[in-house]
């Protein structure tokens, strides 16, 4: 059982805030009952319904997966290809979508959840949570390149935000490259963007850290529940808690 102002923001209806206000006024009903005390609790059988729409009270899940390349980080494809939640093979119950996107190409750290409250706040702006890259390019960046990164670039005509960038290695031989970018914001294709800007385009792309998360114990294609303390630290991230 969960309070119902917890369930509503949870769902996507309202911050916490203000589910409570929609309590408190007259806005919800719990079993076709109007509610407007804060302290009510739902179960998962419970139907609650905000101005006369039902909304989910299903229980929050938060998953970290490893997405492998040639999979889209999407609940349905039209081309039929595969999906991260076809990759989830039936073990979750509950309905979940990814936290923004991973190219089809890109792998690594992708979080899905049904918390659409959190989802929403990890990937507005403001927030400015951190995701690092590591990419495989071709040539080998300079110094001076590598501080365009950090400074921003022309990206479509707007200057991105300032990076983390840090050559990783170099192999003088194949004249390739293995770069390391922290990135906050998440337009279409920026990691890919930015490094071709500087004359470097993208050969292999990995996400390997979102914020404090990390890869560490989960293969390509496998995925783990966040544990309780993982999910507290994410919400902290964006005040949520």
């Amino acid at each position: 059982m969960e309070r119902l102002q917890k369930v509503m923001a949870h769902a996507g209806v309202a911050s916490r805030r203000g589910a409570e206000k929609l309590i408190t006024t007259g806005h919800v009903k719990v079993n076709g009952q109007t509610v407007t005390e804060l302290g009510v609790k739902v179960g998962k059988h419970d139907s609650v319904m905000v101005d006369e729409m039902p909304i989910q009270t299903e229980m929050p899940v938060y998953i970290l997966m490893n997405k492998p390349r040639q999979v889209v980080s999407t609940v349905h494809d039209d081309k039929h290809r595969k999906t991260v939640i076809d990759l989830l093979d039936n073990e979750i119950r509950e309905r979940v979508y990814p936290v923004g996107r991973l190219d089809y190409d890109t792998t690594g750290l992708l979080l899905l959840t049904n918390d659409g409250a959190l989802a929403n706040q990890l990937t507005h702006p403001k927030y400015e949570v951190e995701k690092t890259y590591i990419a495989k390019v071709q040539g080998i960046p300079t110094n001076d390149e590598l501080k365009q990164l950090r400074k921003g670039v022309k990206v479509e005509g707007k200057l991105t935000a300032p990076a983390k960038s840090k050559l990783v290695s170099s192999d003088q031989a194949k004249k390739t490259a293995i770069v390391s970018l922290t990135i906050h914001e998440g337009k279409n294709h920026q990691v890919k963007k930015m490094l071709q800007a500087i004359g470097h385009p993208v050969m292999k792309l990995k996400r390997e850290n979102y914020a404090f998360l990390t890869l560490k114990g989960v293969q390509p294609g496998e995925f783990r529940d966040l544990n309780p303390e993982e999910v507290k630290q994410l919400k902290k991230l964006v005040s949520l808690d």
